[in-house]
């Protein structure tokens, strides 16, 4: 069985930083990229970033280039998302999806972690 699981997220204060973990299991996690996404009640899903699956290319949407840091470790199975200077428009759902950058299409998804930021 194929799992994503988020975790890290929580309250913190505007300003403040957090680092998501996306730990994955069933699946040949070398051969996926991971992206991460976020929906905000009342808001579509908005895409955040994409690491490929050798590290090579990463990508940010303009709303965090700067901001946010994506990584991986393969040893561990596990992608992360390091958010910096988080203001209140940052608070949302955080998923983490397995599939390919460059198709954006995604095959496996995680439950979710919560991320709000007071102000």
């Amino acid at each position: 069985e194929v799992q994503l699981v988020e975790s890290g997220g929580g309250l913190v204060q505007a300003g403040g930083s957090l680092r998501l973990s996306c730990a994955a299991s069933g699946l040949p996690f070398d051969d996926y990229a991971i992206a991460w996404f976020r929906q905000a009640p009342g808001k579509e899903r908005e895409g955040l970033s994409c690491i490929s699956s050798s590290s090579t290319n990463i990508y940010y949407a303009g709303a965090v280039k700067g901001r946010f840091t994506a990584s991986r470790d393969t040893a561990k199975n596990t992608v992360y998302l390091r958010m910096d200077n988080l203001s209140p428009e940052d608070t949302a759902v955080y998923h983490c999806a397995a599939g390919s950058c460059e198709s954006e299409m995604y095959d496996y998804w995680g439950q979710g972690t919560q991320v709000t930021v007071s102000s």
